[in-house]
């Protein structure tokens, strides 16, 4: 069962989630903190060539079937046309309504 985007508690990853389904860049840059950081698996990776990769040039998007810490950890079916669909966790830091870290990896 997955939760409906506009249901998920935190505003920012709300926005963020929203932003990354819709393939929005400018709504997904608007969702994040200036200076934003991310890793994936563990390692930082550089967000603008990840989120580019992983996301806006292959299709990414986010089925979330959980979520916990008040919204701020997510367990998702994360589905792109380059690894096709995989169980993840993401784990967000908010600071001033932005996100400005983000933590995901197999869960």
């Amino acid at each position: 069962m997955t939760i409906p985007v506009e249901q998920l508690s935190d505003p920012a990853v709300r926005a963020f989630v929203v932003a990354l389904n819709a393939n929005d860049r400018a709504a997904f840059q608007a969702a994040l903190a200036p200076g934003a950081t991310m890793s994936d698996d563990g390692s930082d990776r550089d967000l603008a060539d990840w989120t580019e990769r992983e996301v806006f040039s292959s299709g990414g998007r986010m089925e979330v079937e959980a979520e916990a810490e008040g919204g701020r950890v997510l367990v998702a079916t994360y589905v792109n046309d380059t690894w096709g669909a995989m169980r993840t966790a993401w784990r967000f830091t908010v600071d001033g309504g932005k996100v400005s870290r983000f933590e995901t990896g197999q869960a």
